[in-house]
């Protein structure tokens, strides 16, 4: 199965830019969106399911913001909206889909780049969502593909310019600390087991400055795997080529 991620910064301005397109040729097996930005009117989804998917969103309460969406090829056994604390399910960051063999845990983290606030909010968030997923994998699940924005760096690899950036959101010491306990509670990056230390690779630049053209970005959007799935997978990597947002395509394939 291909596996696909994708913060599209807003569903229909990425279906405006030919998204629909994209998807039918890429055709992946589960399609994972964050940033889909539901507004009061109901996003249209009829695209997707005229592919052969299964549509599953969790939006959040606030117009225009946040939200994720995961498209899937097969039905899944169970979906599960939210991850029961109202204060994150009220901006619409969790979905998880299980499979027979595997659950795919589809998440937008907080970016914490609007302010102290909100960057606290996020340490809060971080430090959730690992004891969320420690608790998830105590329970008799498949065990867990967790895709999505992050909104973190791991390692000064995964940034452009990691010497200015030591105290920037996404890549704050707590923030990289985090990461690491996350991967050593039992998950790999399925990024660096593919590609080892190459660097160069991201998944997010900035509109401004032509850092896209120019390659300055940060690698913001992961797949991590329970290491019960390593055996399994057979490839991971970004699309950069994809324009569809600020944002690119991450991928893994299990089989």
């Amino acid at each position: 199965m291909k596996i696909i991620s994708y913060n599209v910064n807003g569903l229909r301005s990425a279906l405006s830019k030919g998204l629909l397109d994209w998807v039918a040729e890429a055709a992946p097996d589960v399609l994972c969106l964050q940033e889909i930005k539901a507004g009061r009117e109901a996003l249209d989804v009829a695209g997707f399911e005229a592919l052969g998917y299964h549509a599953y969103l969790h939006t959040a309460q606030k117009p225009g913001y946040s939200g994720v969406a995961t498209f899937s090829k097969v039905a899944p056994k169970a979906v599960v909206h939210g991850c029961g604390q109202s204060c994150y399910d009220d901006e619409g960051r969790v979905l998880r889909l299980d499979f027979e063999d595997f659950s795919v845990l589809n998440t937008y983290m907080p970016s914490g780049t609007s302010g102290p606030e909100r960057q606290t909010f996020k340490v809060e968030w971080l430090h959730f969502f690992r004891s969320y997923v420690a608790g998830l994998k105590k329970e008799n699940l498949p065990p867990l593909l967790i895709g999505g924005d992050f909104n973190c760096c791991q390692t000064a690899i995964d940034l452009h310019n990691p010497k200015a950036n030591q105290n920037s959101p996404g890549y704050t010491p707590e923030e990289r600390q985090w990461f690491r306990e996350l991967l050593a509670d039992g998950f790999v990056d399925t990024f660096r087991q593919q590609h080892g230390e190459a660097v160069g690779h991201y998944s997010w630049w900035s509109y401004r400055a032509g850092s896209r053209q120019r390659n300055v970005g940060w690698r913001l959007d992961h797949w991590l795997a329970d290491t019960a799935l390593q055996p399994r997978l057979t490839g991971a990597g970004l699309l950069p080529d994809v324009v569809h947002s600020d944002h690119c395509p991450a991928w893994v394939s299990v089989r």
